[in-house]
């Protein structure tokens, strides 16, 4: 029988391998299809698969209340988060994207510490959390990133840390919202809402116009196809 702490090792590098490699699909999908389009487009099918799966099993259709819930935890998570971070990786490095996207813990600290009834970090919690923080910045710098004079770079590393404010804010309303009681039932709720309200900001900013389906290349469907996978 396989240890717990074997189980656990793997677990946590199925995780790295998975959540990481996100950054690299995300990079290729976007080559050839509008930012927009492509994750709405992810988040649609997936949220439909899981949504249908576990309604055929059984589960109960969510409440309004619950879909309420779930409806903010999607647009702060799945657009506020994911959406910005796929477009900015028209600009931005999958690995530097990766990189960043990582300080959300501080993020989720400093909300926390900050709102009412917050909690805030002790010594041992803050000092690991700046330590990492400060490795993260360390690992980012020699890129060169942030001495690229093009605009959109830089506009892109902005747009970046927004998302990872989103990111953390909707971990943080998360962790008490009254969502489904089936969690499959719940994600699938949040991509259909994400997925809804990004196909709508790809109709506005006019991606349907750049959308060009026979120049969308072999690398970005399997990127596209990969990421609607790993959200299963």
């Amino acid at each position: 029988m396989m240890s717990m702490k074997v189980k656990i090792w793997l677990a946590l590098g199925a995780v790295y391998v998975i959540w990481g490699s996100t950054y690299l699909a995300i990079r290729f999908a976007v080559e050839t299809i509008p930012p927009f389009l492509m994750v709405a487009t992810r988040f649609l099918i997936a949220g439909a698969i899981l949504y249908g799966f576990r309604r055929l099993r059984g589960d109960a259709p969510p409440s309004r209340v619950e879909w309420k819930a779930a409806a903010v935890v999607g647009i702060l998570l799945l657009v506020g988060g994911n959406g910005i971070v796929v477009w900015a990786e028209q600009y931005i490095p999958s690995g530097i994207t990766a990189l960043i996207v990582g300080t959300a813990p501080v993020f989720m600290v400093l909300i926390d510490a900050l709102r009412p009834g917050g909690q805030r970090p002790g010594f041992k919690r803050a000092l690991g959390i700046l330590i990492g923080f400060a490795g993260i910045v360390i690992l980012i710098n020699p890129s060169g990133v942030s001495q690229d004079p093009d605009r959109w770079v830089m506009i892109g590393l902005g747009a970046l840390f927004l998302a990872t404010f989103f990111w953390a804010l909707g971990s943080l309303y998360n962790r008490n919202a009254r969502l489904p009681g089936s969690p499959l039932l719940g994600t699938g709720v949040e991509m259909l809402v994400g997925g809804g309200c990004l196909l709508v900001i790809a109709t506005l900013t006019g991606e349907w116009g750049r959308l060009d389906l026979a120049s969308i290349s072999t690398r970005s469907l399997w990127g596209l196809a990969y990421l609607i996978v790993s959200k299963l």
